[in-house]
């Protein structure tokens, strides 16, 4: 019997087709393909054994379709249920928790609200106004402030003083802001994490946005901590398919930016040597999860937020 795997995919151009042809050219009775949805009904059961995400973060009716997937049985990669913990606040306090370093973080109340939410009586618990000092005091000078719900760089303010933070914070509108530590590196680090079990580390320059091909650009120590603290954060969110970002100072690592469920695979700005790599072994995953599942409707369980020993 050949198995299906099934691919949702948004405006990237380089790994689907890639990935598809690396798949079907295995000769391993597993075929991967684009997902096809035009309406879905309750009683349907999916074609595929597993499914790779990249886009359901911008389609709401995709996340809600592969939630039925999960309990259709479908292996998804990676877990929808689990995308309501993408958040900067809630990793910061997670990586805390599992003993990894982490820039303190500091999450805001929201500048502005919808229309319909009354200030006077809609926000009875907030303190108002917010007391700058004690939040300025916590996190230190310079800090960072930044959308608790973003990604890519966007809405990233580096602040040197409390003017320039209250202005920023002035300026988020509905964005709910954390504020953070700023960690001065003298070494940047960007993993990709595939199957709970491989972490590639990249030596990376987040100012030229661009990934080097160095192989020994960590010690053997440096090294280790950086794919063990990798793989404790992973196993806890039960990410199969993520990157992870360390801000090394003073040789300890620290993890900034850690639920990126649909990481960066172009290979114009991964490279040749990473893109084939990622490529690889993100179809030697999905055969292999395709052969032998691992069910995550059985998942799903809060408290595994907090080991880092979680299993699919």
């Amino acid at each position: 019997m050949t198995l299906k795997v099934g691919l949702l995919v948004g405006m990237e151009w380089s790994f689907p087709p890639a990935f598809i042809n690396e798949v079907n050219n295995r000769d391993e009775g597993v075929i991967a393909e684009y997902v096809k949805l035009g309406g879905t009904s309750m009683e349907e059961v999916p074609p595929y054994r597993v499914i790779i995400d990249r886009i359901s973060h911008e389609v709401p009716y995709y996340r809600s379709y592969l939630k039925f997937a999960v309990v259709q049985g479908v292996q998804v990669i990676n877990n929808p249920f689990m995308w309501t913990a993408d958040d900067k606040f809630f990793e910061s306090a997670l990586a805390t928790k599992l003993g990894v370093a982490h820039p303190k973080t500091l999450v805001l109340p929201n500048k502005e609200y919808i229309p319909d939410i009354n200030l006077d009586k809609s926000l009875r618990n907030l303190i108002y106004p917010l007391d700058w000092q004690h939040v300025i005091s916590y996190v230190g000078m310079p800090c960072v402030l930044k959308d608790a719900h973003g990604g890519g760089w966007r809405d990233v303010h580096v602040c040197h003083s409390m003017d320039e933070v209250i202005h920023h914070y002035n300026n988020s509108g509905l964005k709910t802001m954390i504020l953070q530590e700023f960690i001065e590196w003298d070494h940047y680090v960007r993993c990709i994490c595939l199957g709970q079990e491989e972490v590639l580390p990249i030596k990376y320059d987040p100012h030229e946005r661009k990934y080097h091909v160095d192989h020994e650009h960590m010690s053997h120590e440096l090294g280790r901590r950086v794919v063990d603290d990798s793989l404790k954060l992973v196993r806890a969110l039960g990410y199969d398919m993520n990157s992870v970002e360390w801000a090394v100072r003073d040789g300890i690592p620290y993890a900034l930016d850690f639920m990126n469920p649909a990481p960066d695979f172009d290979i114009n700005s991964l490279g040749e040597f990473y893109y084939n790599w990622s490529l690889k072994h993100m179809a030697d995953l999905v055969i292999r999860l395709a052969k032998n599942p691992r069910p995550q409707r059985k998942l799903l369980n809060w408290s595994t937020f907090f080991t880092s020993t979680q299993q699919n």
